[in-house]
């Protein structure tokens, strides 16, 4: 009940944001509007809610949450944060759009959450928000550039991260660009291993029918037991489908490489999604894996090669001290079933630009 308190919610402050346009012409074009006082970034467009940039004091890394599409509805699960019916409650750590890592010099910030017991606290790793470096608005598209820093569960500092958000909109598809820089604060290896790196968890109904559940273990051998699917009277079934760049489908894509992977799905009301990763050829390890589940994680990990393909030796990709190294992923949202043309247009304008 205390994080569902604490976001009262996500969705309504973004609400609040949007309920302006009630007294006054909505706001056009995409707006940034910081409130630090409350931990969080508003993203809106055209007045509507898109998306927020958090940093409660619940949460081990800053996430994006909740995303919501051009009609207005929102993509990714509630749980933990603010519980819906139907929804699954594994993964506690699963928090809308994230980016960090399972094995960082022995220490898991994937799996960090309120609900990891005392005894594991060791072996955790969090990143703390430091500050809003900037933030943009514009007729198109604007901008967040934000600090933080990645703590082990020493209490050492072993990375400093400077992540920019630009947020856009062509038509109905609305679009994140995410650019990360990480600067080794002492020499920092990323073991080769399968939680990573960036992480969406969606919502039910874009799970996948095919999911039966089962038992999926973290990087320190912890299990977490995912239940099978029930569907329950007025909440959409699982309709989520995905399709890489190398034209694998379902869960089948899971372990595959490609420079895209989707998700298309419909809700109880038949409005159709397409949430789509784009890798960049400038990342490590591109094309990255995809760490795509059925039960709803939707995840780019370029860092575990041996981890999905024990044919492969390990990558354990690592930066000495003073090192820095920049990921650029591109996530989009359409309000309809994308083709593979278009995700194909969309990777090939995305590859050329320059930040």
């Amino acid at each position: 009940m205390r994080n569902r308190a604490l976001f009262v919610s996500a969705a309504a402050g973004l609400a609040l944001v949007a309920s302006a346009s009630a007294f006054a012409a909505p706001p056009k074009g995409v707006q940034v509007i910081s409130d630090s006082a409350n931990r969080r970034v508003d993203i809106t467009i055209d007045g509507q809610p898109f998306t927020s940039y958090i940093w409660p004091t619940t949460l081990k890394k800053p996430v994006l949450y909740p995303i919501v599409d051009a009609d207005g509805v929102t993509l990714t699960r509630g749980w933990p944060l603010e519980p819906r019916p139907g929804e699954r409650t594994d993964h506690p750590h699963h928090d809308g759009l994230w980016f960090n890592y399972s094995n960082v010099n022995g220490f898991d910030f994937w799996n960090n959450s309120e609900a990891i017991p005392a005894a594991r606290a060791a072996k955790m790793g969090t990143i703390v928000f430091d500050r809003i470096v900037s933030t943009k608005s514009g007729a198109s598209r604007g901008e967040l550039v934000t600090d933080s820093t990645w703590i082990d569960g020493q209490n050492h500092s072993i990375l400093s991260q400077t992540s920019t958000y630009v947020f856009a909109h062509n038509g109905s598809t609305r679009i994140i660009d995410l650019v990360v820089t990480l600067k080794a604060l002492d020499r920092v290896v990323f073991n080769d291993d399968k939680d990573g790196l960036l992480g969406l968890r969606v919502a039910r109904w874009l799970e996948s029918p095919e999911e039966k559940g089962g038992t999926f273990t973290d990087a320190n051998g912890i299990a977490t037991p995912v239940d099978a699917a029930t569907n329950l009277p007025g909440v959409a079934p699982p309709t989520g489908e995905y399709l890489t760049s190398e034209g694998v489908r379902g869960e089948a894509a899971w372990s595959t490489q490609g420079r895209w992977c989707s998700l298309t799905g419909h809700d109880n009301a038949g409005h159709i999604v397409t949430v789509a990763i784009f890798d960049h050829p400038g990342n490590v390890g591109y094309p990255t894996y995809w760490h795509a589940r059925g039960y709803g994680l939707f995840a780019a990990n370029p860092l575990g090669r041996h981890m999905f393909d024990a044919k492969q030796p390990p990558l354990d990709y690592t930066l000495e001290k003073g090192q820095t190294t920049t990921f650029r992923y591109r996530l989009a949202f359409y309000t309809h079933a994308a083709t593979v043309d278009e995700l194909n247009r969309e990777a090939d304008s995305f590859e050329v630009e320059k930040k």
